[in-house]
Order: C-alpha cells, then sequence, then structure tokens
C-alpha cells in the first residue's frame, strides 16, 4: 500500500480499503503567480502534485475500460484551466480552488493537492501549499 493511500487511510479507515488511489506527479505548468511585482510580469514554472480517493464502485478495474474509472487527462485539463484562467496572487488561493473542484466531482472521496514553485529560492527544490479534501461518505 502507498504511503499517500496510508495517510489516507489514517483519516478515515475506509479510504485505504474501499477505494483507489489515483496520484498525478510534478504536473508543470507556467502560472502567474505571485505578489511582487517581478511576479507579474511573466509565467513563473509550478509542480502541481494530486492524490485522489476514488471509491471502488466507480473504479473497479474490473475491464480495460477507460469509462469505468476517472480519466487522468479530467484532473490535468482542470489545472491547466484554474492555472490559466487569471493572475493569482496566493499559492493557497490557487490550491485551494483546485481542491474545491476536484472535489466537486461525483466520484472524487478524497483529494489531496499540493502546488510547488521551483524557482523561487536557489537553495530549495521548491516552496508549496498542500491541503486535504474528504467528503463525508
Amino acid at each position: 500500500m502507498s504511503a499517500a493511500l496510508l495517510a489516507f487511510g489514517a483519516l478515515d479507515a475506509r479510504l485505504a480499503t474501499d477505494c483507489r488511489l489515483l496520484s498525478l506527479r510534478r504536473y508543470e505548468l507556467p502560472v502567474r503567480v505571485g505578489v511582487h511585482d517581478f511576479e507579474r510580469q511573466a509565467p513563473q514554472r509550478m509542480w502541481f502534485d494530486v492524490d485522489l480517493c476514488v471509491p471502488l464502485a466507480h473504479a473497479p478495474a474490473d475491464s480495460d475500460d477507460i469509462t469505468r474509472t476517472l480519466d487522468y487527462d479530467f484532473v490535468r485539463e482542470l489545472i491547466r484551466q484554474i492555472a490559466g484562467q487569471t493572475h493569482h496572487a496566493l499559492q493557497e488561493t490557487l490550491c485551494d480552488t483546485i481542491l474545491a473542484r476536484l472535489m466537486a466531482h461525483p466520484h472524487i472521496q478524497a483529494a489531496r493537492v499540493r502546488t510547488g514553485k521551483p524557482d523561487v529560492y536557489p537553495d530549495c527544490e521548491s516552496v508549496g501549499i498542500e491541503r486535504v479534501g474528504l467528503k463525508p461518505w
């Protein structure tokens, strides 16, 4: 079992036993984000990491049919659409918006979204924000 699935399971055991975890790692996009003047002049590289818990009833893997599960294209397109809509002053609001839109999907029971800006400081990999959402069963 993956560390992410175990972490969700710590919130509610059913997330680890009754759901499938779908993950997207280091999806990179140019995003207009930041509060400083220089950040408003051009897009910055951003990384997006997403974990989704989808109940097995909505992702049964009983056939090789993409319509029987959640498509990664949906996740990528949603992030691309939200990130590209406007200038975002804060990573926090961008991260929260992505999480809220993911959680609005009827087949997503829980989600984790992490955003990171890798080019802020030369002495660290990235600066980021992380949020978790969980629907009642």
